[in-house]
């Protein structure tokens, strides 16, 4: 059965491409690997690329990128969606370190990127800035979010973590709790991008950091109820929520059905639920969420 096994890379449009690689590079830490004219490809650590900003009218997230667990598996994906009416196209050493894709778009418009292997980052982690372990995950408003979580379900073979009543969806390829989120709005827009951080002492050191450079705190630290993680949120150069985490849920062994036990669970054991306590589901401790924090700043 083809299966997509985790996120590597989010291809982000600006308008203002200088301030935003900047951010990632010198205050999150993440190695430049190259740099062709308006296109920048960044690494946290291992892959070749993890975050590609390029030049783009306004600022979303283009292009997700998934690694699959074997070649023969984007044929089967290319099957799976031509017979669901969703037109694909094989690509040939369409990015640095990736020989061979399958690329098409999500029911938003996303351009989504298939591939069995990719490239190594030669430059290894960063040494200053907040310098996370990985990309975690990205979250993104959908104007249908039955439509989308069904796309990402039927077609990609994600499964569902959590839900937060009907609006708010967590979806996962791989152990980690979620890799995708959706929450219901009017239009389709990316949320924030997530980065993955050792322990909650390098995220209070990464709030540290994040001041330091100017930037406000908008939310956090915080332990969400969804996915537990502990996680501090602030706004990019461009208006563009980043979250940083830690402590994320993770659930070893599909065929057992819940996640790793944790003291701070409720249930036992911990099971993909629907939460139905908004306040329960968003906050363990620390405050609840600030005004704004679902919308982008020009809504």
């Amino acid at each position: 059965m083809e299966r997509i096994v985790r996120v590597v890379h989010a291809v982000i449009e600006t308008p203002d491409v200088v301030p935003e690689v900047e951010h990632y590079s010198e205050m999150l830490g993440l190695n430049v690997t190259i740099k062709d004219g308006d296109t920048t490809f960044l690494s946290t650590g291992l892959d070749h690329h993890n975050v590609v900003i390029r030049r783009g009218s306004a600022i979303r997230c283009a292009t997700l990128g998934f690694q699959v667990s074997g070649p023969e598996d984007l044929d089967a994906f290319a099957r799976r969606l031509s017979a669901a009416g969703v037109a694909s196209q094989r690509k040939s050493d369409a990015q640095p370190g990736i020989s061979d894709l399958l690329s098409f778009q999500d029911d938003c418009g996303t351009t989504i990127e298939l591939f069995s292997s990719s490239g190594f980052s030669t430059a290894g982690f960063g040494r200053a800035g907040v310098v996370p372990n990985k990309l975690g995950h990205l979250a993104f408003h959908t104007p249908d979010i039955q439509r989308t979580v069904s796309f990402y379900r039927d077609m990609l073979g994600f499964r569902e973590a959590d839900w937060m009543a009907d609006f708010f969806a967590f979806m996962r390829c791989g152990p980690d709790h979620h890799t995708v989120n959706f929450i219901q709005a009017e239009k389709p827009n990316m949320h924030h991008i997530a980065f993955e951080l050792r322990d909650a002492s390098h995220l209070n050191q990464a709030c540290d950091i994040v001041v330091r450079q100017g930037k406000e705190v908008v939310w956090g630290p915080v332990r969400h109820g969804i996915g537990h993680n502990i996680a501090m949120y602030y706004r990019g150069p461009n208006g563009q929520m980043v979250e940083l985490f830690c402590e994320l849920d993770r659930m070893q062994d599909e065929s057992l059905g819940f996640y790793e036990p944790r003291p701070w669970h409720e249930d036992f054991p911990q099971r993909p639920k629907v939460w139905h306590d908004i306040d329960r589901a968003a906050y363990h401790w620390g405050r609840n969420v600030p005004p704004g924090f679902a919308t982008k700043p020009e809504d």
